[in-house]
């Protein structure tokens, strides 16, 4: 302890001096907090839909009328179809539904009359939501429309109930899911210039011409950052609930210890980088590279891990921000389930320990190594 206190307290003096590590810790999660709650939505978008009408009457206008109804679309009479093709190429409108000439005969004589809908196929969640709405829209429609009893076509109704999200508001599920994604590229950054920079400044010489073990530089690198990290992690816990208004159903003590294991994690990775490469451009970089890049897009938050290639499904086993992405959701959208928390926990502790072996293995104790 006589010589891990002394350089525990150099470290801690160095992230007082040294500004980037504060916006590195507070100021980096609250831009990108900012720009998950109010840039990024999942929810229904509004979208503008051409009606072309080859059928006019009375029935028509009022499903023309129902279309336009609808909070989540604008719609614009086209008369032709060159001027359709021109309006979807020109991005005037998203798409455009076509009531064919025989649209009112057909379910007047109980068959099925099909409505054409063209959407722009390079917007292709555009495109969905337009194929979603057009279809729901036609069959509230025709449920109140004098074909009711006619057309064969069975209207189902369902009575929904949201589990865990009860408002369908996809910022209950991306914010708290940001913490995972943002924390691990904090988390890693934070600890992966450190040892980089002792290297190109010369500390590190200095340091390992001393009696200091590799054990001693290990734990006084890993233990004042770990602090901040958790400072850091606190800190969006913070935004996310009280600033942004997130419920949160979970264990406040079980998402700490998890927490904790998480950026146990995250200082390991960060500290591999800076051990190995010693140089800060090059780790800084590959902390983009193997920490936000992989937590973004393999973590489960925006795009599900069944549905990835098997390779890549295999590989988010090895990424700590799969198993906090589905601890943290399940916190705060359905509170603490104890498996998810002894599963999780068992893998992140394993992960850490192999990250903390890995960095002491490289980690000199003299200059000859």
């Amino acid at each position: 302890m006589k010589t891990l206190i002394p350089l525990i307290k150099k470290e801690i003096l160095q992230i007082v001096r040294d500004p980037s590590t504060i916006i590195i810790a507070f100021i980096l999660p609250f831009i990108s907090m900012l720009i998950y709650m109010y840039g990024i939505s999942l929810d229904s978008v509004h979208v503008t839909i051409g009606i072309k009408n080859d059928n006019p009457n009375m029935d028509t206008a009022s499903l023309v009328s129902t279309f336009d109804k609808n909070q989540y679309i604008s719609t614009v009479i086209i008369d032709n179809e060159k001027k359709m093709a021109s309006a979807i190429l020109r991005g005037n409108v998203h798409g455009c539904v076509v009531i064919p000439n025989d649209f009112c005969t057909r379910l007047s004589r109980g068959e099925a009359a099909d409505l054409q809908l063209v959407t722009d196929g390079a917007e292709t969640n555009t495109a969905n939501y337009i194929y979603s709405y057009t279809i729901s829209i036609a069959n509230q429609w025709l449920a109140t429309s004098p074909y009711a009893g006619k057309a064969k076509t069975n209207i189902i109704t369902a009575d929904i109930r949201n589990w865990y999200n009860p408002t369908l508001d996809s910022h209950h599920f991306i914010l708290p899911g940001s913490i995972a994604v943002t924390m691990t590229f904090i988390g890693i950054l934070l600890t992966a210039l450190v040892v980089a920079r002792e290297w190109e400044r010369g500390t590190m010489e200095s340091l390992l011409s001393t009696r200091v073990k590799a054990i001693h530089i290990v734990l006084a690198k890993y233990i004042p950052y770990y602090f901040v990290a958790m400072v850091s992690m606190i800190f969006n816990f913070v935004m996310t609930v009280f600033v942004f208004d997130i419920p949160f159903r979970g264990n406040f003590l079980i998402l700490f210890f998890v927490s904790s294991l998480f950026v146990f994690d995250l200082l390991g990775v960060g500290l591999t980088i800076s051990t190995y490469y010693k140089n800060q451009f090059l780790a800084s970089m590959l902390s983009m590279g193997i920490g936000f890049m992989p937590a973004l897009m393999l973590s489960g938050l925006l795009f599900p891990i069944n549905s990835m290639p098997e390779i890549f499904q295999w590989l988010t086993y090895l990424l700590p921000p799969r198993y906090f992405s589905t601890f943290i959701l399940s916190e705060f959208l359905a509170g603490t389930v104890p498996e998810l928390v002894i599963f999780n926990s068992i893998f992140l502790t394993v992960i850490g320990g192999l990250l903390f072996g890995l960095v002491y293995y490289l980690t000199p104790s003299r200059l000859e190594k």
